[in-house]
Parts: C-alpha cells; structure tokens; sequence
C-alpha cells in the first residue's frame, strides 16, 4: 500500500531556494561560478557542430577532389585532410591570431579587408562570408554577456559592410569571450578538421568510426602544424598548397554537387 508523505514548509522552502539559486546561477554554496568557468562553456558551445554556422555545407573542395579524381580511398582522404589543415594554419591562422589578441572594431575592419583581397577564389570566398557572416550573427545572439560583438556587427553593417570572414570573425569572438589566443588557433583547426571529416562520411568515403579513428589518427599532425604557424602576423599568410585552392575553384562547375563549396 502506497503513503502518501506529507511535505514539510521546511521542505518547500528548500526546494524553492535551489530552484531560486540555479535560474540565478549561483552554485550550491551561494557562490557564482568562476569567469573561468563560464569561459570554458562558451569555447565548447563554439566548437560545438549544433552551432548554425553552416560549416557542415561546406566540404573546403573535397566534393570537386572526389570527382577530379584526386581523393578516391580513405588514403587519400588522409593527404587530402592533412594539405587543408596545412592550408588552413599558413593562410588562416595568423587572421585568427590577430583578431584574437586584438578584439576591436578598428583591428577587424583591417584583417578583414586584407583577406577579402587575399581569397582570390570565389568559391572559398563566399564559403568564408557566408559563414563568417552567420558566425558573428549567432555570436551576437547567443553570448549577451558580451554586448560589443552585437555593437560592432551593427556599426559594421550600418556601414556597408557585408564581406564578414570566417576566419577573422571566429578571432574577434574568442577575443571578446577572453579565451586565449593558443586555445583559439587549435580550436579553428579543430573545427576545420571536423567539418572535412564530416563531410567525408557523407560522401561516403568513410565510415562514422572510421571517420572517428582518422581524427584521432591526426590529431598529433595539426597540433604539429598549430606549433608551425601559431602566433604569425598577418604579413606571413600564404598558401601552402595551391592545388587544393585550384581544385576547389571548380566546384562551382560540377554537374551535381551535395556541397555549397
């Protein structure tokens, strides 16, 4: 036979105050969590792949390389990877660096114009704003803590400016969020490496667990390549690989395609 207990005002009251402290949140002891703390959320929400950012549209020329025969077996797949990363870190990451270290207005306008010049692709170029520009839009949203990123997106945009890279975006948020310049250049190698992977398996070049082995299999080689080109200026941004720039540029004229770039 089920009792029903009855509920005690101490009880309630208890239940209320624990309700009370997590809408406000403050930890168990009456003491809000660390700056630190709260960081370490906000650099995981922006690794995470539920972000609408529209990386995963993109395969960075992996669906032109398929047909071009220059990918065709997991192999491949592994060269292929490692000259992105290897691009990604000589071309991208010292656009990170400097927004990152230096999250103003001003800093931003600079890079960024300089890699609209840059990107002579078009098909990586678009695929850089479109992102970019959904980027700062989430970011603007998302992260109220801090209101200069949306100030600055609408400044930006009340002057006209439309071209908003991934890159140099991705840089300007890790700065105002306070994460640390070394974290955010492994990060956006990070993310690079995930959205190739993930474009791979649905491409069907890889298997989920395949694909989950390659990542770790890598892991060691972008951190390698992180170490090479970390803390560069913008003056030493340069293609490490061109092919893949070439190859890329021709995604636009396949028949069918299943990616944007």
């Amino acid at each position: 036979m089920l009792v029903a207990l009855p509920v005690t005002g101490h009880c309630c009251s208890h239940i209320q105050s624990s309700n009370s402290s997590m809408e406000c949140g403050i930890e168990g002891n009456g003491v809000l969590p660390s700056s630190e703390n709260l960081r370490q959320w906000s650099q995981w929400q922006l690794l995470d792949s539920i972000l609408p950012t529209g990386g995963f549209a993109h395969s960075f020329g992996l669906e032109a390389a398929i047909q071009a025969r220059v990918v065709s077996g997991p192999e491949d797949l592994k060269t292929y990877l490692i000259h992105v990363l290897e691009n990604t870190g000589s071309l991208l990451l010292p656009f990170v660096y400097t927004a990152t270290m230096l999250p103003n207005m001003e800093t931003y306008s600079r890079i960024n114009k300089v890699l609209d010049a840059t990107l002579t692709n078009e098909v990586s170029r678009k695929a850089s704003v479109s992102q970019g520009s959904a980027l700062l839009r989430i970011a603007a949203a998302i992260f109220s803590e801090a209101p200069s990123l949306k100030r600055m997106r609408d400044t930006l945009l009340s002057n006209g400016s439309v071209s908003f890279h991934h890159a140099p975006v991705f840089g300007l948020v890790c700065g105002v969020l306070g994460i640390d310049s070394g974290t955010s250049q492994r990060a956006y190698i990070f993310i690079t490496m995930r959205d190739v992977i993930s474009a791979a398996t649905r491409l069907n070049l890889v298997g989920p667990l395949g694909a989950s082995v390659l990542q770790h299999q890598i892991a060691h080689v972008a951190e390698n390549i992180v170490k090479k080109w970390i803390d560069r200026p913008v003056e030493d941004a340069c293609q490490t690989c061109p092919l893949l720039d070439t190859v890329q540029g021709c995604h636009s004229y396949l028949f069918s395609r299943l990616f944007c770039s």
